[in-house]
C-alpha cells in the first residue's frame, strides 16, 4: 500500500501502527474530557474503543487507511491519527480521524504529530496535496488546521448524516506539495526549532 502506517517519531511524540495492545492506554485518553459527548465530532465512547480500533484495522486491510496511536514522550498513546481517503492513483490523501485526549490538547503535540505526517506524505510519498476535513462549526479543530497553514478549499454543504441525526457541513483544507516548503518552515517555527 502506497501510504502503510509505519514508525514516525519526533521529539516529543511518535505515531506507530495502531493494534490491539493500545486499547486500555486508548480508552483512558477517550475517558478524559468525555469527548465522546461531543455532538460535532466522532470519537469513540471508551468502552468502544476496541470496537473503533478493529474498523480502522478493518479499513487499513482494504487500502483504504493507514492508522496510528500517537504515543507521548512515555509511550503511552494519547490519541489516534489516520491517513484516510488514500488515493495512490493521484498521490493524495487526508489526514483525519484525530483526536487527543483533552489533557494533551493544546500541548504541542498536534502540531508536531502533523508535522510528522506531513513530511512523510511529501517527502517520501510525494504526494501532491494532503487534506484535512472538519465539521465546519467545530471552531477549535478549524483553528487548529488554520494553524498548520492549511488553505480553506471549500464547505461541503449537507456532507454527512452524523449519529445523532443532525447534517454536517464539512469544511475541506488542504496543502499543496508546491506550499510545503513553506509550510515546513512555519511548522519547525511553532516547535521551536
Amino acid at each position: 500500500m502506497w501510504a502503510s502506517p509505519l514508525p514516525l517519531t519526533g521529539k516529543t511524540v511518535s505515531l506507530t501502527p495502531l493494534l490491539p495492545d493500545h486499547a486500555s492506554d486508548l480508552a483512558e485518553a477517550a475517558a478524559d474530557g468525555d469527548l465522546h459527548r461531543l455532538w460535532y465530532t466522532t470519537v469513540p465512547a471508551p468502552q468502544d474503543i476496541g470496537t473503533e480500533i478493529s474498523r480502522r484495522l478493518a479499513l487499513q486491510d482494504s487500502g483504504s487507511m493507514a492508522p496510528f496511536a500517537i504515543l507521548d514522550s512515555t509511550g503511552r498513546a494519547v490519541g489516534m491519527t489516520t491517513y484516510m481517503n488514500i488515493d495512490a492513483a493521484n498521490r493524495r490523501l487526508e489526514i483525519g480521524s484525530t483526536w487527543y485526549r483533552t489533557s494533551v490538547q493544546r500541548s504541542g503535540i498536534n502540531t508536531e504529530c502533523k508535522f510528522l505526517l506531513l513530511s512523510h506524505a511529501f517527502e517520501t510519498l510525494d504526494a501532491i496535496a494532503v487534506e484535512f476535513r472538519t465539521h465546519r462549526l467545530n471552531r477549535q479543530s478549524r483553528a487548529a488546521i488554520e494553524r498548520l497553514g492549511a488553505q480553506l478549499d471549500g464547505v461541503l454543504r449537507a456532507h454527512m448524516i452524523l449519529a445523532n441525526g443532525t447534517q454536517r457541513d464539512t469544511a475541506v483544507y488542504s496543502i499543496t506539495a508546491a506550499e510545503w516548503p513553506t509550510i515546513r518552515a512555519h511548522l519547525l517555527h511553532l516547535q521551536g526549532r
